[in-house]
């Protein structure tokens, strides 16, 4: 059951909740293509990023007593951070909000990247989980919660990356953060960022700004990362260095499932709980269900829309990701049927590949399947891997690849 803006700001009356204009997104975009990313997901980061600093901080605004105290970095600046880290922050007065957007429907934790945390320069006193919802033209704030309990009270992720703090955790009602911030001044406590010489900076510049790289903050050691992206200079030459690349660089055709561990998808791809929320409710019942009896966790599943007519029936190809301990990412492939139908065409084969061509597994619908899927598999950081799709003389492949990462600590 969907509600409206009203009834969403009813049942949820410590929230803020603010409206977005279409001419607000459409200024957003105008300011976002004006810059320039090395891909697709850093501009949509951008995005995200801009509507939400945008919004928050002419509701500030608003406010008399904020209005004339509220310092942001300028456009040039956040397009830095914005290439390569999603989040952004505002200083009120001697306060700075850190603001941590997502377009995920129904988020379970609030996940904050760790260089807003570890880094002095970039930690904040508060830090805001924003909601937005284009679709209905909302933006939300979840809650807020502060650097020290995110340093003591979070989860922290090797694979992506972040803290991850139960939402359950944070302080809906803003105005507790006012009234804290007046009388409970924090004292932000954080170990000493690695010291680089200029030659490793230097070569880890180099291997960063590979166009390859799509997420550079999730390659080599994080210490080494976390006080190259600290210093402005070196962020800065990032940034030129992985632009300068773009232009000579034929964009790779496999999909970068690492990327979706951080809630990063390319073109053409969505997140499941956009798609389901545009399918008939069969398909949403019954991957619901089949996701109650597996291990995989719902922030890890994503899904595409392949768009493909095969024998005039379209199919949405369903593909959960679920991090493992030991540099694995444990994969589940699904295929359903969309468009307002009940069953797979049959004799659809679905097939895992290896780079060689070789089929691992594979599975045929049959009449009356309502989906197919592969058995469950791992598969190792640094590795690639396809999945076919093939009926009567219609073949569609796709191809994933799973960045290395380097080094683990946080």
């Amino acid at each position: 059951m969907s509600y409206n803006f009203s009834e969403l700001q009813t049942i949820y009356p410590n929230q803020l909740w603010l409206e977005l204009s279409n001419q607000a997104q459409e200024d957003a975009w105008k300011q976002i293509y004006s810059q320039h990313y090395s891909n697709d997901a850093a501009r949509w980061r951008a995005f995200l990023n801009y509507l939400s600093l945008n919004t928050l901080s002419n509701w500030l605004k608003d406010d008399p007593e904020f209005s004339n105290v509220i310092k942001i970095p300028s456009l040039d600046d956040l397009a830095t951070y914005w290439e390569v880290v999603n989040g952004c922050a505002i200083t009120v007065d001697n306060t700075k909000l850190v603001l941590i957007p997502s377009d995920k429907s129904n988020p379970l934790e609030f996940e904050v990247s760790a260089e807003w945390v570890n880094i002095p320069d970039w930690a904040g006193e508060y830090y805001l989980h924003v909601q937005l919802n284009l679709e209905q033209s909302w933006l939300r704030v979840w809650g807020y919660t502060t650097h020290e309990q995110l340093t003591q009270y979070a989860t922290f992720n090797q694979m992506t990356r972040t803290y991850c703090l139960e939402r359950e955790s944070l302080i809906e009602d803003l105005n507790v953060m006012w009234v804290a911030r007046e009388y409970c001044q924090q004292q932000l406590h954080f170990k000493p960022l690695l010291t680089t010489s200029n030659a490793q900076a230097t070569q880890l510049l180099n291997i960063l700004s590979q166009s390859n790289i799509h997420s550079p903050r999730l390659y080599g050691n994080f210490d080494e990362w976390s006080a190259l992206i600290a210093s402005n200079t070196q962020r800065q030459e990032l940034y030129k260095a992985r632009l300068s690349k773009l232009s000579n660089t034929i964009q790779p055709r496999f999909t970068n499932l690492t990327l979706w561990l951080e809630d990063i998808f390319e073109t053409g791809w969505q997140h499941v709980d956009a798609l389901l929320n545009l399918q008939q409710r069969t398909l949403a019942a019954q991957f619901r269900q089949d996701t109650a009896l597996t291990p995989h966790r719902t922030q890890g599943a994503k899904l595409i829309d392949l768009g493909m007519q095969l024998g005039n029936k379209a199919v949405v190809l369903l593909i959960g990701l679920s991090p493992e301990i030991d540099d694995k990412v444990n994969i589940r492939v699904q295929l359903y049927p969309t468009s307002g139908e009940y069953y797979l065409p049959a004799s659809i084969k679905l097939s895992l590949l290896l780079p060689s061509g070789a089929v691992v597994q594979e599975v045929v619908s049959r009449n009356h399947d309502n989906y197919i899927q592969l058995k469950r598999f791992k598969f190792p950081l640094g590795k690639s891997f396809s999945i076919q799709l093939v009926l009567q003389d219609v073949i569609i492949k796709e191809d994933f690849m799973l960045d290395a990462l380097i080094g683990k600590s946080p």
